[in-house]
């Protein structure tokens, strides 16, 4: 694929009365490029979607959704939300449940409603949970049942797919059973830099950070997808832009990102949007998943690379795909060759929460030339790549921190000033990871963070090694990640003890405190101290070399 023809149609889509014209704006005092048209606020994205009518919309083992029920439920919802719970615009509203498929209808009333969405973490400790809870001053939330009995009652809870409610606990058939039939949306203002989603995010404080995203930017990263895949299209289809045509078949997206994060959120997002089937599992099964693609007849599959490492093990089935869609960890280039190999169209998503997701994009024939790239800034991205030490900006080639710039990048943290200083710099949001870049092609080697990435999992090795030196056997410890050739990466903890201590319990302990996928999947007991700097910082990438070298 030529720069040229890219370049082209990327011009006639968001250039001067294109169908996602771009203009020049001023946002939170910070002059960028963004959408002029056609989306507002996520609420615009929801109420366009009923254009799709009687066409099957959420699949979830024998449970179907058309996109006209959803909008039924979706403004019933949003109405209850206002009028009967009292919620006014700002308020949040907690989710906590696995991708069951009411997941999607209670994200889509919040935003409709002109509240603020709070997915929590379905894999998060109580103790997590309840800090999300606390620290959101979310008024309700949205819970199955697992997540129901951790939860305090100090808000109205409202279950989901549980059987006889608690205390203080709401059904969730009980309130569908008492929507209208022909609701119709509350009218409220949403302007586009109005509050959209607080995304907890772990923080190297040792607690979970909320990033604050708005609806500029959830329709800015929703658009990029819609221009990217017009982009794809046109290029499969000799180069020319065309609209889809209504004859073709329904495509349909097996969605295997935990919707709590903000790729999961993506896919909803665009799945809504274009009209898309959107199937979702309650925990991986290669098997389950082959039978919904089969018996859907979805057209692409999108999840962290180890997922569909394991998709891609059938390769009659990814022959079928369109599309796989990555990101959430460091995707192999093995990978990538192989899904191209097998006739499908790889693509990926470099991002984090703090900017709205994918902020680089990289996919098709491009992904296969230059696999080990993240790709091209998407529009309105600007990219810096900054001298830690220093602060001053590299040349093309040389390494640095990448810094981004633009309306995808979110407002800040929630209720914690300082840490938004630090990460958000006249809003150059400071990723903390270490690229470079090389003819607008975007590079990404190592992470400044002290971050563990275990199967699209971020663990924050600071927060398991607050938890292990509150052990009374520890005398000193350092988290690192070892290569896992599924995982990516996993957890391992080198302690020094002052006291002896089976390292059984120690995992036991941690998983006490925190979420089972931060738990040490090793627990190495080290006699030397642990290699320090002379300012006392541990050096944990000679610590890690040492602990591979050893096996």
């Amino acid at each position: 694929m030529s720069d040229e023809l890219r370049e082209r149609l990327l011009d006639e889509l968001t250039g001067p009365g294109g169908d996602f014209e771009m203009t020049d704006a001023v946002v939170r005092g910070i002059a960028m490029r963004v959408y002029a048209k056609p989306l507002r606020t996520l609420r615009d994205a929801a109420l366009v979607s009923a254009f799709h009518g009687d066409a099957d919309f959420l699949v979830y083992e024998d449970y179907r959704c058309t996109f006209t029920e959803h909008q039924r439920i979706v403004a019933g919802l949003a109405r209850v939300l206002r009028e009967e719970y009292g919620l006014t615009s700002g308020d949040r509203v907690a989710i906590a449940m696995r991708n069951f498929p009411e997941w999607v209808p209670i994200f889509w009333a919040t935003q409709v409603a002109g509240l603020v969405a709070v997915p929590l973490n379905a894999w998060w400790s109580e103790d997590e949970l309840r800090y999300g809870m606390t620290d959101s001053g979310a008024k309700l939330v949205f819970a199955d049942p697992e997540r129901t009995a951790l939860l305090d009652r100090e808000v109205p809870v409202v279950e989901v797919r549980g059987g006889e409610p608690g205390d203080g606990v709401r059904a969730w058939a009980e309130l569908l059973a008492g929507l209208p039939e022909d609701a119709s949306p509350p009218e409220v203002v949403i302007e586009p830099d109005d509050d959209s989603t607080i995304l907890y995010t772990s923080g190297t404080t040792g607690r979970p950070k909320g990033a604050v995203a708005t609806h500029r930017n959830h329709v800015t990263n929703l658009l990029n997808t819609v221009v990217s895949r017009k982009i794809g299209t046109a290029i499969t289809n000799g180069g020319a832009l065309t609209d889809p045509d209504p004859n073709d078949p329904q495509p349909g997206v097996l969605l295997t990102f935990p919707m709590f994060h903000i790729a999961g959120i993506t896919v909803l997002c665009f799945a809504t949007l274009a009209g898309a089937k959107l199937a979702t599992m309650y925990r991986w099964d290669r098997e389950q998943a082959a039978e919904l693609i089969r018996d859907h007849a979805l057209t692409s599959a999108a999840g962290v690379p180890t997922v569909m490492r394991d998709l891609v093990e059938n390769d009659d089935l990814v022959r079928g795909l369109d599309g796989v869609t990555m990101g959430g960890a460091p995707i192999p280039p093995d990978l990538v060759e192989r899904i191209g190999g097998l006739g499908s169209s790889a693509s990926s998503g470099y991002g984090l929460t703090e900017t709205t997701s994918t902020v680089v994009g990289n996919s098709g024939d491009d992904y296969q030339e230059r696999s080990n790239s993240v790709g091209k800034p998407v529009p309105g991205a600007e990219i810096r790549v900054v001298d830690p030490a220093t602060g001053d900006d590299l040349a093309d080639g040389e390494i640095g921190e990448l810094w981004f710039r633009g309306p995808n990048v979110v407002r800040g943290y929630w209720n914690l000033p300082e840490a938004t200083a630090e990460s958000f710099v006249d809003g150059w949001f400071r990723t903390g990871d270490l690229g470079y870049v090389d003819d607008d092609w975007v590079y990404v080697v190592d992470r400044l963070k002290d971050v563990v990435i275990r199967g699209g999992e971020n663990v924050y090795c600071a927060e398991v090694e607050a938890a292990l030196h509150e052990h009374p056997a520890i005398a000193d410890v350092a988290v690192i990640g070892l290569p896992h050739p599924t995982l990516g990466e996993e957890v391992a903890a080198v302690v020094n003890l002052k006291t002896p201590a089976d390292v059984e319990e120690l995992r036991a302990y941690v998983r006490e405190r925190l979420a089972g996928f931060k738990v040490p999947a090793h627990v190495v007991v080290r006699e030397d101290p642990l290699p320090r700097t002379p300012t006392g910082k541990v050096l944990k990438r000679r610590l890690r070399e040492q602990i591979v070298q050893q096996g």
